[in-house]
């Protein structure tokens, strides 16, 4: 008896998510009204669950408060924009940084969500 081993891989779905422009705008904040008011009413705690998301380590956004500007909060910004090729200048990512900060992690996090890709294991199965 001979069995047959069947792998089907799944295939991409793909939209036109992918842009070099952010998905939102940094006052886009009704965009995501849950995640804008935690983000003003407790920036750090946002900033560390939205750095955890990033890969990056949960308490790094808490160095910020040793800068003038906040260094952790632009670095993200600028992985951000190099990660999913996003266009812009570092003097944009630290005005926004420095002068909008929670609404900066906010359009990170709505940028995030926007271009995730589920990651789907999958198998081999006998048949």
């Amino acid at each position: 008896m001979s069995s047959k081993l069947v792998i089907k891989q799944p295939e991409p779905v793909l939209e036109a998510r992918d842009s070099d422009e952010w998905g939102s705008g940094i006052c886009d904040c009704c965009d995501d009204v849950p995640e804008c008011c935690f983000a003003f009413w407790c920036c750090p705690c946002f900033a560390c669950k939205i750095s955890k998301e990033y890969g990056q380590c949960l308490c790094l956004p808490l160095l910020d408060i040793f800068g003038c500007i906040p260094p952790v909060t632009m670095t993200m910004r600028v992985s951000m924009r190099e990660r999913y090729g996003i266009k812009g200048t570092m003097l944009r990512d630290c005005v926004c940084a420095t002068c909008c900060t929670p609404c900066t992690w906010c359009q990170m996090s709505r940028e995030m969500k926007r271009r995730n890709i589920q990651i789907l294991l999958v198998s081999a199965k006998n048949t």
